[in-house]
C-alpha cells in the first residue's frame, strides 16, 4: 500500500487545531489550591510518641537523609519486677534536600511513626533550612489524611475479624481451652 505524502502532517495539524479551539483549564496556583490525590507524597510527618528509635528507617533509606539520636533510659519496674530500659528519642531529622520521596522509611516503620502528609509548600531560600527536625516534622501530622474507608463488601482486616469472630462452641456452652468458668457455671 502506498503512503500518501503529507498525511502525518495533516493529522498533526488536526490535533493542534482541536486543542487550540478547546477552552483552557489552567488554575492560577497561589489563588486556587490544587486538589491533590489522597495518597499524594508531599512531606514526611513524624508521630514522636510512636517512635522507638529502632533505626529501621535510617538504615533502609537509600539517600541516608534520616538522622536519629537517642539514649537509653531506665524505666522503674512494677512491684516485684526488674527495671527495664527503653530508648528515648533525642533527635529525629530528615534532610529534604537529599530525600527522593521513595517512601521506604514509611513502609519499614513497624510502629506507625512516619506518614505521608500531602503538603508540598515547604520551599526555602536556603538549602540548609530543608533539614527538618522532629518538632517541625511533628507539625505535619495535622495534615495527614485519615485512612480511606474499606470498600463495601470487602473482607474486614484480619485483626478485626479475629476480635469479632464468635468462639467455637460458645452457643453450646463449651469453653475454649484455658478459659475460666463464668460465675454460676460448674468448673
Amino acid at each position: 500500500m502506498a503512503r500518501i505524502p503529507g498525511t502525518g502532517l495533516a493529522k498533526g495539524l488536526a490535533v493542534t487545531m482541536r486543542h487550540m479551539l478547546r477552552r483552557s483549564v489552567t488554575r492560577q496556583y497561589p489563588e486556587v489550591r490544587p486538589e491533590l490525590p489522597p495518597r499524594s507524597r508531599g512531606v514526611i510527618a513524624l508521630v514522636e510518641e510512636n517512635c522507638t528509635s529502632c533505626m529501621l528507617c535510617a538504615r533502609e533509606c537509600p539517600d541516608w537523609c534520616i538522622y536519629i539520636d537517642s539514649h537509653k533510659e531506665t524505666v522503674p519496674a512494677p512491684e516485684g519486677g526488674r527495671p527495664r530500659q527503653r530508648n528515648v528519642l533525642d533527635r529525629f531529622a530528615i534532610d529534604f534536600s537529599l530525600c527522593m520521596y521513595c517512601g521506604i522509611c514509611i513502609e519499614v516503620c513497624p510502629f506507625d511513626a512516619l506518614f505521608w502528609a500531602p503538603e508540598f509548600e515547604y520551599a526555602e531560600h536556603d538549602i540548609r533550612d530543608l533539614l527538618h527536625e522532629k518538632d517541625r516534622l511533628a507539625t505535619w501530622v495535622a495534615h495527614v489524611p485519615p485512612p480511606p474507608a474499606h470498600e463495601a463488601g470487602a473482607e474486614p482486616p484480619k485483626e478485626i475479624a479475629a476480635v469479632n469472630r464468635p468462639v467455637r462452641g460458645a452457643a453450646r456452652g463449651i469453653r475454649p481451652p484455658g478459659a475460666l468458668p463464668s460465675r454460676g457455671e460448674p468448673g
